[in-house]
């Protein structure tokens, strides 16, 4: 099998690797990949050694995590797929590989294009940033940082009942904001960028920021137009790979005295309504990271939601540090990139 492996900042390379398919234990299912999709913010940040990703691997170690493939096989004791389906799973860049079955995994239904259907895991992570807000349908929203999770949680507030304006450094950007059922967009660097969010929500403001960008400046942002007593929801890894800080990033003016809640989008939301205690596979967690990503996907069913509209580029595998380069350079242009493992 081949898996794309991070040896240093910048020197990522397509590895042979031994991978026996002939002998699955029980509960082992074997994959073959399809497609996999690049998630631009976080595995530039890796690529470019920002920093370890928290909980992997030093170097050298895999890249990417959100992988489609069809089931090649089976072990006997496997109920949740059979051989033929075709399943959405958080494994790294690679051609096959073989989990096992209370692993994170998700079947696609029928119908739903695999290039839509890739980006289930990661649209489920931007649904989170709702969740764990404690959003209520009829709320404003701003989503400041519009790359590949910012999009996600455009495409999915309108689906949850929430009036979305997009925050972007570039004119392009907003563009694909608006494709993606944004019911605005404004430029960060505005001068009038309050002005015109009072405008956008009637003077009410906004009641949550959802944060995808790691910049401070962006933060800042983030603090500045959120409305008083409004909500952040932070998904973003802020401050990487950037230079200490030289200012305060909870000024007393646009934390405290505006009883803002900041929320980090990572573990559980909270839920007011327990679970059955019988959800196999979920970590017995009613909004667990796989029944989210089924959600999602039920909404690609539906017609609803589709990611791929806004993929710019398509690469084979063996192309795969050209994509990484390119997003190493900030193409702005570049934004859903999927590699295909098909020989």
């Amino acid at each position: 099998m081949k898996i794309a492996i991070l040896h240093g900042p910048r020197n990522l390379t397509i590895e042979e690797q031994p991978l026996d398919t002939s002998n699955l234990a029980a509960d082992e299912i074997w994959i073959e990949t399809q497609i996999s999709a690049f998630k631009i913010g976080t595995d530039r940040g890796n690529y470019e050694g920002a920093e370890d990703v928290p909980g992997a691997p030093t170097y050298p170690r895999w890249v990417g995590d959100s992988n489609l493939g069809g089931v090649r096989g089976v072990g006997s004791a496997v109920t949740r797929v059979k051989v033929g389906d075709v399943v959405v799973t958080r494994q790294p860049h690679q051609s096959e590989y073989i989990m096992k079955e209370s692993g994170s995994l998700v079947k696609v239904p029928n119908g739903v294009d695999p290039e839509d259907a890739v980006y289930a895991h990661l649209y489920a992570l931007s649904a989170h940033c709702y969740r764990k807000a404690l959003f209520q349908p009829g709320e404003n929203v701003a989503v400041v940082g519009v790359g590949v999770l910012g999009l996600g949680a455009i495409a999915l507030g309108p689906l949850f009942g929430g009036r979305v304006a997009a925050i972007a450094n570039s004119p392009l950007r907003l563009e694909m904001a608006a494709q993606m059922g944004a019911h605005a967009g404004f430029l960060s660097d505005d001068p009038n960028l309050k002005d015109k969010l009072d405008a956008f929500t009637n003077g009410v403001g906004i009641d949550l920021v959802i944060l995808t960008a790691n910049p401070w400046p962006a933060f800042q942002t983030a603090l500045d137009i959120v409305r008083p007593n409004g909500r952040v929801s932070i998904v973003s890894l802020l401050g990487r790979g950037e230079t200490p800080l030289n200012f305060n990033p909870l000024p007393m003016e646009l934390f405290y005295i505006k009883g803002i809640s900041l929320f980090a989008v990572s573990g559980p939301a909270g839920y007011l309504f327990p679970n059955s205690g019988s959800f196999p596979f979920h970590n017995q967690d009613r909004w667990a990271a796989d029944r989210a990503a089924e959600h999602v996907l039920s909404l690609m069913a539906d017609g609803r939601l589709e990611p791929k509209r806004l993929i710019t580029h398509r690469f084979h595998y063996s192309d795969m540090v050209n994509a990484y380069e390119m997003a190493y350079s900030r193409e702005k242009s570049m934004l859903g990139v999927i590699f295909n493992w098909r020989e």
